[in-house]
């Protein structure tokens, strides 16, 4: 069944704000099915058309808030009163959301720059880190080197040097 574009334009107003009537009223006093009201009414979401539900503005959606401050970013005081009167709001409203929207992406920047600094306060500590690992494993070669060698030193002189210790000894106790 095809509805006329003025009678889907006159149901749409009806649902939005000022005068946020129900989809379930609107389609009894209608006759027209409660899915075609909320496809009409998501299509003008779609479109960037605020579609808020329920009397007070408070419990609309962060999505419908959102829409509002960008309908009405361009808007000077004069026009902004005259839209705030025709969708049922304070302009006061609207410039707290406007507020909220600005300060939100302030605190994800503050965050983002906050773990950028921590990240590169990790690295460096990586590269402190594997540098000491370095001078440490560098080291200890060093260490395991020595040890090889005096243990073949042992195996080659070894024989020897205990036969000079010896007989230095005997001699010191033949005096």
């Amino acid at each position: 069944m095809g509805y006329s574009p003025e009678l889907k334009e006159a149901m749409l107003r009806r649902l939005l704000p000022p005068n946020n009537e129900s989809v379930a009223k609107v389609s009894r006093e209608e006759g027209i099915p409660q899915q075609t009201l909320n496809r009409w009414k998501n299509e003008a979401k779609a479109n960037g058309t605020s579609t808020p539900t329920g009397d007070n503005a408070d419990t609309w959606s962060t999505q419908d808030k959102f829409l509002i401050v960008v309908e009405t970013a361009s808007m000077n005081e004069s026009e902004l009163a005259e839209y705030a009167r025709k969708k049922g709001l304070y302009v006061e409203q609207i410039k707290s959301w406007k507020d909220a929207c600005m300060n939100a992406n302030g605190g994800v920047a503050k965050e983002a720059a906050k773990l950028n600094r921590d990240l590169k306060d990790s690295q460096k500590e990586v590269k402190k880190l594997e540098k000491e690992l370095q001078r440490k494993e560098k080291a200890f070669a060093e260490a395991a080197a020595l040890l090889v060698l005096s243990q073949k030193a042992n195996a080659i002189w070894g024989a020897q040097r205990k036969k000079k210790h010896f007989r230095s000894q005997q001699c010191h106790f033949a005096y």
